[in-house]
């Protein structure tokens, strides 16, 4: 079979869908990722087809920077990313997802990233195969299990105390983003479609198969969650095989005790500002060594002069570093989370916006980690936050039993075996 993929973000957007690829690549299909374009060396290192998908990042580094910054905001990411990013393009968007999907004799199914909301549109049109995915949470809104607003995370203690009160809140949530989701009912109605379900809610799920790449340690499946949902677990892919890990780094690791790693991901990492510097400061109080994968600052870090204890490098997949680390710091992205999970060591999550608040609050249940939000990352603060990971044996105790469970549920050979059953269903699925 010819499958499509697509997805729009980070490479914690990217990732999993990668991993689905080589996957179903190895059991004989033809596998390709239509994308942002500047993934188009990672998609095809992996040995996959690619497809560009706009919106475009800016090629411009300040453009490209102030994008990260708008996209992470607290109070106006989501808003900006569905009205200003997609918006004026979502035309342009829709055409390269059918390019896509038309090129080389056609596809036989496409599987859809939450945020590229031309796919289900696309697969309606053609009435090629549809599958889903959801890579995070609380995309789903449920009102079992409600979410951490980032614009107001304190609303998530009210949202659970009754599953009525989180109906309210999602209720309030489909008003107030109502108006992000007519550039999607502008093109529907271009097209010739009807008006159809929100694109932002119910409308991002195929009705034949929708496949939840998070481990079942983050969220379970909720009543109010679409029938056709299976939890895969996390689908992991980082490259470590395409592009190993500096061999300076491993040299750093077998020379001492394992260091904090700090680490802010593929977007975050651009709108670091000061955290490195930090988080520098804070392990130098506690006497600790540390790994900082802090992208274009790791040169001037590394010319700035770091003592002995600490090493910081422009990339490592996550793999080959956090399992070696003592604790880790991030920022909370659905893909680092997963990757931190899976690593049994205990966290800090420093979330700045999207579902990393609510990917943190989950950590902070589950026993692995804390959180400190951004405005408070001081070295202070910091280094007490660590002091009690470091210190306390039930952090890397609950860590490492979480561990076992992330690493068993193998998602992406789950995710796999769920494509394969849908593709083996003769019945024609409709949109």
């Amino acid at each position: 079979m010819r499958i499509v993929f697509t997805t729009w973000g980070s490479l914690g957007d990217l990732h999993p869908y990668l991993a689905l690829g080589v996957e179903m690549k190895r059991r004989g299909h033809d596998a390709s990722i239509a994308t942002l374009g500047q993934w188009r060396q990672a998609v095809r290192e992996a040995g996959l087809g690619f497809h560009p998908l706009r919106p475009a990042v800016p090629a411009d580094d300040a453009a490209a920077r102030q994008m990260v910054r708008d996209l992470l905001d607290a109070r106006r990411g989501p808003q900006h990313l569905f009205e200003e990013v997609f918006g004026p393009v979502m035309r342009e968007s829709y055409e390269d997802t059918l390019a896509a999907v038309r090129a080389d004799g056609g596809a036989d199914l496409i599987v859809t990233h939450q945020i590229p909301v031309a796919g289900p549109i696309v697969a309606e049109t053609t009435g090629v195969r549809w599958v889903s995915c959801v890579l995070l949470p609380m995309a789903f809104l449920s009102k079992y299990d409600p979410a951490t607003p980032p614009q107001a995370p304190a609303l998530q203690k009210v949202a659970a105390l009754h599953p009525l009160c989180a109906a309210a809140f999602i209720r309030l949530g489909r008003l107030v983003t109502r108006r992000w989701a007519e550039p999607t009912y502008r093109l529907r109605q271009e097209l010739g479609l009807p008006r159809g379900r929100s694109p932002l809610f119910e409308g991002q799920h195929s009705p034949a198969l929708v496949l939840a790449l998070f481990s079942r340690v983050l969220a379970r499946k909720q009543p109010d969650f679409p029938s056709q949902t299976v939890v895969t677990g996390f689908a992991f892919y980082d490259a470590a095989d395409t592009r190993p890990a500096d061999p300076q780094l491993l040299h750093f690791l077998d020379a001492g005790e394992p260091p904090v790693v700090f680490t802010l991901g593929s977007s975050a990492v651009w709108i670091a500002e000061d955290f490195y510097q930090t988080a520098i400061a804070a392990v130098r109080m506690l006497g600790r060594r540390a790994v900082l994968l802090a992208g274009d600052q790791a040169a001037a870090l590394r010319a700035g002069g770091l003592p002995g204890t600490i090493a910081a490098f422009e990339y490592a997949p996550h793999s080959a570093v956090m399992p070696r680390g003592s604790a880790i710091v991030h920022q909370g992205g659905v893909g680092t989370t997963g990757q931190a999970l899976r690593s049994g060591r205990p966290q800090l999550v420093v979330p700045f916006g999207q579902d990393q608040p609510d990917n943190a609050r989950r950590c902070v249940a589950l026993g692995v980690a804390r959180t400190l939000a951004r405005s408070a990352f001081r070295p202070e603060r910091v280094a007490a936050e660590l002091r009690v990971l470091l210190e306390d044996d039930g952090y890397p105790r609950r860590a490492a039993d979480v561990a076992a469970t992330v690493r068993a549920e193998n998602g992406t050979v789950t995710a796999c075996d769920a494509i394969e059953r849908s593709l083996a269903n003769p019945r024609r699925q409709l949109c």
